[in-house]
């Protein structure tokens, strides 16, 4: 069997650029990163999500928006198989990463989550040191790397380091919520992966952190493509490039199914929505 990593790896070139058209009207390539074909999910064989196809862009922040049980969460997390670990999950249709099936027998699903690392929603610490915290993924992964360098690196690029390089072997629990996330955030970036998903990263947190967690969000677009699923429409609207809309459909025996329904660039699903459901959530008609 070939190494899945180098797999992996080989299909980086596979992809061809996609054409966006910028503010001014100028056609611009984007890489897609990630592509999902036809994806549906199961719990127990009841259907999650379904019909599911979009791509997601290079160095873009792409939200996931829409009410509670739409499968926003489900959907996210299918791009680095964390349904792995949920034992009544399934999925058919495809998610490719540049080109490769993530989801092929042969790929191993610690070298997904490596590339493509993920925050939850509530801030989730080690009851380690903060420089154990950071170091842990690389640890385990046995990366041969100067550890140190990629502590630093890895709260610099939080926008934490200033705030706790003097106590880098105290305990991260103590530490403030806002903080808390940031440091996982770094966690997140340690391992160097190419994507980083964000599940509701700043619900449990005040404004002030919220603000900090945003900026950062904007800062690392730069180096990182993001995906982010958020309830909080303004939010949408300050940090992403593009946005989906999911909702949830019930059928004639009452199931509840989440399906996308319109993805497009920010700005136009909030003030020019192709679909009357989509308007009706953006303005508070429902939700």
């Amino acid at each position: 069997m070939a190494d899945p990593s180098k797999q992996i790896t080989s299909a980086v070139v596979s992809v061809e650029p996609v054409a966006t058209t910028t503010s001014a009207g100028a056609s611009v390539a984007v890489d897609t990163v990630l592509r999902t074909n036809d994806v549906h999910v199961f719990y127990d064989g009841v259907p999650a999500i379904k019909n599911v196809s979009m791509d997601i862009q290079r160095n873009r922040i792409t939200a996931l928006i829409g009410p509670s049980g739409c499968g926003k969460s489900t959907l996210l997390r299918t791009f680095n198989r964390m349904n792995d670990l949920i034992p009544s999950a399934s999925m058919t249709g495809e998610v490719l990463y540049h080109g490769q099936d993530l989801y092929d027998p042969s790929v191993d699903p610690v070298e997904v989550r490596k590339r493509i690392g993920m925050v939850f929603q509530k801030p989730n610490p080690f009851p380690k040191s903060i420089y154990d915290n950071v170091a842990f993924g690389p640890r385990v992964l046995c990366m041969k790397v100067d550890m140190d360098e990629v502590v630093e690196r890895s709260l610099r690029h939080a926008v934490l380091w200033d705030e706790v390089k003097d106590r880098l072997k105290g305990s991260a629990v103590g530490m403030s919520g806002g903080q808390q996330q940031r440091l996982c955030i770094a966690r997140a970036l340690a391992t160097n992966p190419d994507v980083l998903l964000m599940d509701e990263p700043c619900s449990a947190l005040d404004p002030i952190a919220t603000g900090r967690i945003e900026d950062l969000m904007v800062r690392l677009r730069d180096e990182y493509t993001i995906v982010v699923v958020t309830h909080n429409m303004q939010q949408a609207t300050r940090v992403s490039d593009r946005t989906a809309f999911l909702t949830v459909e019930v059928d004639e025996h009452d199931q509840r199914t989440g399906v996308v329904v319109e993805y497009d660039d920010t700005a136009k699903i909030f003030s020019q929505p192709g679909d009357p459901r989509t308007e009706e959530y953006v303005t508070g008609r429902i939700g």
